[in-house]
């Protein structure tokens, strides 16, 4: 009995010792197994926590050379985007041999994309507006059919840049009308802020809304005075912005140019046209902001025609020159009776313009005249004219962003899970344009063209974001003479006869896409 237990005992012991041994060579095992892992794992930190030096440019073996990563800029403040010195926080990724200084900088955001040398010397840039309109006529003339309905306003592609340091370009076709043109197309010389000559097709010196980039219109369409200006001028022309933009001057010679007409890239004579402007912001930098934003200045053009149609106002609205209206519609036209018109003798503007800002609120005026020759080919009279128009412009900015001709970037942008809404704006406008009573002794017919136009326009814009805007605005036009209708006299079919036969009230609506 006692040898027995003696013996169980002992196998207890040898099981017990056995398994021991069993567990002590598999901890060994599992040991062995950490310590690999462990190692491998601390390689693998080892590399990553090199390939961060690497990208934080702190790797410092092995690098004769600095690379510099293609550098993307993004606006988020609505400020324009100027390539600059390198960003801090740009990585920097040792490589040999290669230096930063000849790498591209890229950039993207609301101003449009641009590719820049790291000098910053070659600059090129990529923008655009889509403007999508719809206009509705009510209680208009059964023959004017067809102008109600939807329309690409502007389609343009702008494409700019700048070249060797101080001179830029910038080239803008429209695709929009039934065949493409070329609205811009400009070289700059910029030896300083204050003197710089600009070269091609430009906005002209003579009017102020029409001076405006079309993305920042206030209105669908420029008001009754740009129908007394050039749309475009082809030349040369000196100017300059003085003490930060608290003084602006330009004055150039430009090749001949009727009213509201968008330059032709050939000149039709041999007579150029002289225009200057200068504007003034004499209290810009007053402690008193009040009078920051108050404004005025004078632009004013002068040339001589010989004999020229193109020497006249643009056919817009119509088939023949003259003057059109909010709607677009042509109101006056040079069309008499007897024989055809054509520009001869001196034509020159006059503009005087104003503005004022502050705060959420805006407002500028400006008026214009155009005394031109003209000369009835048919019975060879000809006379001197002299048309007068102006127009009072004003907004609010309800959101409260600082009013402004510049274009608004709201606070906060189309967000409605953030609360964003974007920046809300009432505008509203109030003109004239009055034709020279000679006009209707023999240069265009009293029973067709008004005599003048009286209008008033009302609307707002909501700006989603600085890049996207819809705009709604109502405008009414009093017509003053003409509108006459003879079933046996087919001018009285078409306009300006059909356009002035009533009122005109349109609707018109925008959406657009600028950057």
């Amino acid at each position: 009995m006692v040898f027995g237990s003696i013996l169980l005992r002992a196998f207890v012991v040898a099981a017990l010792l056995h398994a021991t041994m069993i567990f002590a060579d598999e901890a060994a095992d599992r040991v062995s197994a950490l310590e690999k892992l462990v190692e491998t794992q601390s390689k693998q930190i080892e590399a990553l926590t090199r390939k961060v030096q690497v990208l934080e440019g702190k790797e410092t073996t092995n690098s004769p050379g600095r690379w510099q990563l293609p550098m993307i800029m993004i606006d988020t403040n609505g400020v324009p985007l100027t390539p600059g010195p390198r960003a801090t926080s740009v990585a920097e990724v040792e490589l040999p041999t290669k230096s930063a200084k000849n790498l591209p900088l890229l950039s993207a955001g609301m101003d449009g994309f641009s590719m820049s040398s790291a000098d910053t010397n070659f600059l090129l840039r990529l923008r655009g507006i889509l403007q999508v309109d719809s206009r509705t006529f009510f209680n208009d003339n059964p023959l004017s059919e067809g102008n109600d309905g939807f329309l690409i306003r502007r389609a343009r592609p702008i494409l700019e840049g700048t070249i060797f340091r101080d001179i830029d370009f910038q080239i803008m076709p429209d695709f929009a009308g039934s065949s493409p043109q070329l609205y811009e197309a400009w070289l700059n010389y910029r030896y300083r802020p204050e003197v710089q000559l600009r070269a091609g097709k430009l906005r002209g010196p003579v009017g102020l809304e029409n001076l405006l980039l079309d993305s920042q219109l206030l209105f669908n369409e420029r008001s009754l005075v740009t129908d007394l200006v050039p749309a475009r001028n082809l030349g040369f022309e000196l100017w300059g912005d003085i003490a930060d933009g608290a003084f602006s001057y330009a004055a150039g010679i430009f090749n001949g140019d009727g009213d509201g007409r968008l330059a032709p890239n050939t000149d039709f004579g041999d007579d150029k046209v002289y225009g200057a402007r200068v504007f003034a912001y004499p209290f810009k930098t007053s402690a008193r902001p009040w009078l920051n934003g108050f404004g005025f200045g004078i632009g004013g053009s002068y040339s001589q025609v010989s004999s020229n149609t193109l020497g006249l106002p643009a056919t817009t609205g119509g088939i023949v020159p003259g003057y059109y209206s909010a709607g677009q519609q042509q109101f006056f036209a040079y069309d008499p009776i007897i024989g055809p018109v054509v520009a001869d003798g001196p034509h020159w503007r006059l503009s005087p313009q104003a503005t004022y800002f502050y705060g959420p609120f805006g407002f500028f005026f400006e008026y214009a005249i155009s005394h031109q020759g003209v000369l009835n080919a048919a019975t060879l009279v000809n006379e001197q004219l002299e048309h007068h128009a102006w127009q009072l412009s004003g907004m609010w900015m309800l959101t409260g962003e600082p009013a402004s001709l510049a274009g608004i970037t709201p606070y906060r942008s189309f967000d409605p899970v953030n609360g964003g809404w974007g920046a809300w704006q009432i505008v509203a406008r109030y003109g004239q344009l009055d034709v020279d009573d000679k006009a209707f002794q023999g240069f265009s017919n009293p029973a067709t063209s008004a005599r003048g136009a009286t209008s008033w326009t009302a609307g707002f814009n909501w700006y989603l974001s600085k890049n996207f805007r819809f705009s709604l605005s109502y405008s009414h036009t009093d017509f003053d003479g003409g509108g006459d209708f003879n079933p046996y006299d087919p001018v009285s079919f078409v306009p300006p006869a059909t356009v002035t036969h009533q009122n005109e009230n349109v609707l018109f609506s925008r959406l657009q896409l600028a950057f």
